[in-house]
This record gives C-alpha cells, structure tokens and sequence, in this order.
C-alpha cells in the first residue's frame, strides 16, 4: 500500500520557519525521525520509507506554494497513488496556534495552496491536515503574517503539534483516515 504525503509550503531560504511552511516542518521531522533524506525530483524535494508494511512518500512542492497542486498531481499519476492514500499538511489561519483537525475533503479557505490541489485534483475531495497559525495580524496584514517566520515564542511551542502531526500522519497511512480523525481532531496544549 503507497501514501503520498504533501507538505506545502515555499521553497527557498527566505522562507524557512516561516508560517506558510508549516507543511514542509512537518515533514523535515517526519523525515528525520525516520532517518531519510529529501532530494530534488520533478517539480519537489522527495524522498520515502517504508512504516508497517506501508511506502510513505514525502514531497516539499518546488513550485511555490501557488502551484502545489502540479507537483501533487505529477506524483499522484507518477505513484499511481489513489487521492484517498493522499494526506496534504497545511498551515491554516482559522485555527488556533497549534491545534490540528484531519479532513477527509473541505473548499480551499482562500488558500492559494489549496486552491491549487483543488484545480489540479479537479476536486475538494482530498484528505488534508490543518495546522493552526492562529491569525494575530492586523487588518490588511494576513500576507505578511503567514510570510513571516514564527516568533521565538512560538517556535518553542511548535515541538509539540509538529510531533503529533508526524503521529496523525503514521495514523493515517495504518488505521486511516475515520479511525485517525477520531482521536486527532482535539486541541494541543501549547500553553
């Protein structure tokens, strides 16, 4: 049985520890827990491991986060790997700092990431985690606060979500997604 696992994010070092990449911090952990290491491919950093009897591939998208949905469904057909043995990682403003929800399906939010999965996949229906930023910004300023990286603060707050995050994913790929979200969708303790 094959996962795909998509982190989303931006590529580059301007945007490392930013908010908007939350997606690809949850897969360098994944990826380093398992000793693996990520390499350029087709349109994404790649790399993949075998977990209980399953081959979990991991990709960063490297076509900015506008254009996700391109190097998902490139490794989806590439993989030939369902939608449903798919699990998209991304940072989400309506959710509190921290907390995390599994969806099987859900609209975009106005996230251009996700907008990209929609147009490409040709559907809502694609499993995604959401990553709570929380939304402390002022009006007008929603670009910059995803763009700009995580206070210090909340980086060492981050250890926690980002560990369970790596647990949900391993959740999925094993008891899937209704077993997974039954247990996953409450709130960490980050204070």
């Amino acid at each position: 049985m094959k996962y795909l696992i998509i982190g989303l994010g931006n590529i580059g070092h301007e945007y490392e520890l930013t908010r908007h990449n939350i997606g690809f911090q949850v897969l360098d952990q994944l990826a380093a827990e398992q000793q693996v290491k990520f390499q350029i491919d087709r349109l994404a950093l790649v790399t993949s491991f075998s977990y209980k009897g399953r081959s979990l591939y991991l990709i960063k998208p490297t076509t900015y986060m506008n254009l996700s949905g391109k190097a998902a469904q490139y490794w989806i057909n590439k993989l030939k790997i369902s939608i449903e043995n798919t699990l998209t990682i991304v940072d989400d403003l309506a959710l509190p700092f921290g907390k995390l929800r599994l969806r099987s399906q859900g609209s975009s939010a106005g996230h251009n990431g996700l907008k990209s999965m929609e147009m490409q996949l040709q559907t809502q229906a694609y499993p995604r985690l959401r990553f709570g930023i929380g939304n402390n910004f002022s009006k007008g300023q929603q670009a910059n606060y995803v763009l700009a990286r995580f206070q210090d603060q909340e980086l060492s707050l981050l250890a926690s979500p980002i560990n369970q995050a790596c647990e949900i994913i391993r959740s999925f790929c094993t008891l899937g997604i209704t077993r997974t979200m039954e247990y996953s969708n409450t709130e960490v303790a980050t204070t």
